[in-house]
């Protein structure tokens, strides 16, 4: 039995479900609400490879090593993006949350911080996770941002670690947090959506 079982989150409107191929069409219009293919410290499909991109998933999903979700609105089953759980290792109870992205209209809203008020819960409160982590490309500053906003810890820079997509090496900035660090985190996600909810 594999350590992340499928299973549907739900909450503030946005729902994650386990990304299978009937989210093609839904994932290749998400895609191209900002041409999000053409950031190259990304890893957004381009129109083309959604399928192989979705492929790729449940291949790593069948290898125990990336469990990918499809993001949708709750009421309307829109696809606003997608997210996953990756480089899982349940001997040490320990995953990463990455391969993340959303259309350009939900960016700055609540949907990223709600998938990772979902996702953190069911990592240390369901699978008992002793640490989750994160992992960004040097340059994507604003990614940077979010994870610290989570109440990650940066751990460091792994320097040459990756191509991107146009063919230039990355360092890859590492950040983490611990099970004992949830509860303050959760909190403070709880907070920032109730901010958004009384502003929007």
């Amino acid at each position: 039995m594999s350590f992340v079982q499928p299973l549907v989150m739900c909450q503030n409107g946005v729902r994650l479900e386990p990304l299978a191929q009937e989210h093609e069409e839904g994932l290749r219009a998400a895609a191209a609400d900002g041409q999000l293919w053409k950031l190259r410290i990304t890893s957004v499909p381009e129109p083309q490879d959604t399928r192989a991109y979705i492929e790729n998933a449940l291949q790593m999903r069948a290898d125990g090593n990336r469990f990918a979700f499809a993001v949708c609105d709750d009421a309307s089953g829109e696809v606003l993006g997608s997210t996953s759980y990756h480089d899982i290792l349940p001997a040490v109870k320990r995953l990463e949350i990455g391969w993340t992205w959303y259309r350009k209209s939900v960016q700055r809203s609540h949907v990223n911080t709600t998938c990772k008020l979902l996702m953190m819960g069911n990592a240390f409160d369901q699978l008992g996770c002793k640490v989750v982590a994160w992992r960004t490309d040097n340059f994507n500053f604003a990614s940077q941002r979010a994870i610290e906003r989570l109440g990650a810890r940066k751990d460091g820079v792994i320097r040459g670690h990756a191509l991107r997509r146009d063919g230039t090496i990355r360092d890859t900035v590492m950040y983490s947090m611990r099970a004992g660090e949830w509860p303050e985190a959760r909190a403070q996600l709880l907070s920032l959506l109730e901010l958004h909810a009384q502003s929007a």
